[in-house]
This record gives C-alpha cells, sequence and structure tokens, in this order.
C-alpha cells in the first residue's frame, strides 16, 4: 500500500497535523523539517493531489494564457512564474491562443470552471479595452501581463518601453549625435506607441530636431530593419539610428554594411530586447535589456497576491526598468 501521512508522521517522531502544515508549504522547526524530508524520502511518499483538492476546494493550479507558443521571450517568463509556483506549490498549465477564435475574456472560464486558482495573461500585442474591462469587472485572480489598455481596475506587469528608448537616445546625445533617426515597430505591437513617445519627447527634451523622414515603420522583422535602413540612407544627415528592437537593428546593420559604411564609424545603431544575437553580430549590438524573468516573478507574486487578498488588494500597474546595455556599435563623435 502506498505510505500516509500518518506513516510519514511516526516515522518523522512528530504529528500528522505538522505533516499537513509542512506539506502546505508553511513554517515548522528546522530539526522537524529535516525529520520530514528524511521520512519522506525514505517512504517515498506521494501525497494524493485529487483528496488535497476536494478538501482545500483548489486545483493547486495557474493557467498562464499566451497569444503564440512561438515568441522567443516568452521561455523566460514562464520560468520566473514558475519559480513562484513552485515555491507556493503550484502547479501551471499553458494555454495557446494562437489557433482558437476565442478572445482573452473566454479564458476567465478556466477559473469559473475550476480548472485553475488563478490566471496569467501574456500578450505583447494592443489589447482590446472592451474586452479587459470585462476581465477586470469579473473580479477573478488575473494578472494581465502587457498591454493593460489603459483599465485601471486590473493588475498589469510590463516593461517601461519609453524609458528605455528614452535612455537609448540620451545615451546618443552623451556621445554627441544630435541628429538621431528611429526604426518604429508595428501598429498591432503594445509597445510600438510608447517607444515612439519615448523618441519623440526625449529628443524635444534635448532640443534635438526630428525630421519626419527618419521615422520609419517596420513589422519588427529583420528584413523590415533592412528595408528601413536602405530608406533611411536615401535620406541622409543622421549620425545615429535608435531602432526599436534588436531584429531591426541586426537587419539595419547588414544594410550599411552592404552600402560599403561602417559601424560605428560612420554611423552609430542602437536595439532594443537585448536578444542573444544581439552580442554575436559585428560589432555587437548597443541596446536596452528587458528584464523578462524579473517580470515573471512580479506577474506571478501578484497573482498569489490576489489570489490570498482577493478583492481587497489593490489593482496596480508595474512597469519594470529595462537595462542600457552598452556595446560596439555606437562611437563618440565631436561637436
Amino acid at each position: 500500500m502506498n505510505p500516509t501521512i500518518k506513516d510519514v508522521a511516526k516515522l518523522a517522531n512528530t504529528s500528522k497535523s505538522t505533516v499537513s502544515r509542512y506539506l502546505n508549504g508553511q513554517p515548522v522547526k528546522k530539526e522537524t523539517e529535516e525529520a520530514l524530508k528524511k521520512a519522506i524520502e525514505e517512504l517515498n511518499y506521494h501525497r494524493n493531489e485529487n483528496a488535497r483538492r476536494l478538501v482545500v476546494s483548489k486545483t493547486q493550479t495557474i493557467g498562464i494564457v499566451v497569444d503564440s507558443i512561438t515568441n522567443l521571450f516568452y521561455p523566460t517568463i514562464f520560468r520566473g512564474i514558475e519559480e513562484i509556483a513552485k515555491e507556493k506549490g503550484f502547479n501551471c498549465v499553458f494555454y495557446s491562443m494562437t489557433s482558437s477564435k476565442y478572445t482573452e475574456s473566454y479564458f476567465q472560464n478556466l477559473y469559473y470552471e475550476g480548472h485553475v486558482d488563478g490566471i496569467i495573461m501574456i500578450s505583447f500585442r494592443k489589447r482590446n479595452h472592451k474586452d479587459l474591462l470585462e476581465i477586470a469587472e469579473a473580479g477573478f485572480p488575473v494578472v494581465v501581463f502587457g498591454d493593460s489598455a489603459n483599465v485601471e481596475d486590473i493588475v498589469s506587469v510590463d516593461v517601461d518601453n519609453y524609458l528605455g528608448i528614452s535612455e537609448l537616445v540620451r545615451y546618443l546625445s552623451r556621445i554627441g549625435h544630435k541628429k538621431i533617426a528611429y526604426i518604429s515597430g508595428p501598429d498591432h505591437a503594445a509597445a510600438t506607441e510608447s517607444r515612439l513617445a519615448g523618441y519623440l519627447e526625449t529628443m524635444e527634451q534635448l532640443g534635438q530636431a526630428v525630421n519626419p523622414n527618419w521615422i520609419v515603420p517596420t513589422d519588427w522583422s529583420n528584413e523590415s530593419g533592412y528595408k528601413a535602413m536602405n530608406h533611411l540612407l536615401s535620406v541622409g544627415d543622421f549620425t545615429a539610428v535608435v531602432a526599436s528592437n534588436d531584429e531591426t537593428a541586426i537587419g539595419a546593420l547588414r544594410a550599411v554594411q552592404e552600402q560599403g559604411y561602417h559601424v560605428p564609424t560612420d554611423l552609430s545603431i542602437t536595439g532594443f530586447d537585448d536578444i542573444t544575437l544581439s552580442s554575436w553580430v559585428y560589432p555587437s549590438l548597443t541596446t536596452v535589456k528587458q528584464p523578462f524573468m524579473e517580470m515573471g516573478i512580479m506577474a506571478a507574486t501578484e497573482l498569489f497576491k490576489r489570489m490570498e487578498k482577493g478583492d481587497d488588494y489593490p489593482s496596480e500597474r508595474h512597469l519594470l526598468k529595462p537595462k542600457l546595455i552598452i556595446r560596439d556599435s555606437c562611437r563618440k563623435i565631436s561637436e
């Protein structure tokens, strides 16, 4: 027969209630903890999760809904979420909207049907205000990762996109650049608007003029960055380019080199995200690093607070700061 809590308690010379507290993540004396660990290992004890769920009316599971399973940033976010979930004794179940006809609000059914105890919704796309408002008003434990669609009564986590671009523009200004072009992102991305605002407003604050022809939209691919840079080179009269993600920056770097120019001797280029390839291209790319692991930890931490405190826990938008990574794609120029 499978060992029981009673067997663990007997071998560890403690009570069943103490074993239960320990298994539920509550503190016990250090010597008791050591004895319990030894007893559980010796007996090869595994608790009956189904029975436990019937008693506590909890699934011990959180749902993670993503807009696409192919996004290269998501695995790092998942690790952050799972780190906190594991500490709390919870499992994570992932749901993808890639091939689904449903909106995010549909997935609140996961909670109401008893599949999960809380939900984290991850998307870097612009969200529909009405859809997100429905989720906020439903009142179940949820954290949205990315765009909050200006819905105030919901907990959300994102990177400070405005600050990241502003930091890049200010860095280029400090090393002498006054004429700075900008490679923007796609309309469907939530970060595009705030990153563009970071560029425009920071240039204005620094007293630096912006030529409208210096701003080129892309779909954030290498190819679109390559095309955008070729267009910018036909316009000319700038010394640096801020690309709003690393992939377009890498495409821009290739376009510059193919036309016989050198980075950073002739032109400085920066990116945004700090993907792995940004440190391997030549020259290595100056960029800003998104703290995806920390963002995942923050999202999970906030979800568990909401699960524990319910509606008494205040809704808040948490913007984590990106980190400026200075490499070799920019150079100081004289006045």
